[in-house]
């Protein structure tokens, strides 16, 4: 395995990593808002005279899930717009062959109508020739 294959090994796994340490970010703020909200939901419902704001640990989890959530939707869509970048190049590239390949194959077929016509004369010619040769003979 040459080096550049191994540096590209290498950076896929620390890809690989990162991404799973996100996924495991994202499921344990999830994990803590379900809890959170479970909670919230099992406590007796307070008189609507004594309704508390919002518990700031429960807003600081949402926003950390949704910090992480941006996070792991960002790298994702980078990764998907270099993928579309990429693959316009391929199609960039594949248009150009095809183009390339159709001018050659219109030169070969030129060649080959030449060569054709080529081999047609001489052996008119020499079917000619032949029969002078014969006349000459035959006299």
């Amino acid at each position: 395995m040459n080096a550049h294959n191994r540096a590209e090994e290498i950076e896929e796994t620390v890809d690989v990593d990162v991404d799973t340490a996100a996924v495991s970010q994202v499921e344990d703020g999830i994990r803590d808002f379900v809890r959170n909200d479970i909670a919230y939901l099992r406590r007796p419902p307070l008189p609507s005279s004594e309704a508390a704001p919002a518990d700031p640990a429960a807003e600081a989890t949402v926003n950390s899930v949704n910090s992480l959530i941006q996070r792991v939707a960002g790298t994702s869509l980078a990764e998907i717009e270099k993928l579309i970048s990429e693959l316009e190049s391929l199609r960039d590239l594949l248009h150009a062959e095809g183009q390339r390949v159709q001018r050659e194959i219109s030169g070969y077929a030129q060649l080959s109508h030449a060569a054709m016509k080529s081999t047609r004369m001489i052996a008119d010619n020499v079917n000619q020739w032949k029969r002078a040769a014969d006349g000459l003979r035959n006299s």
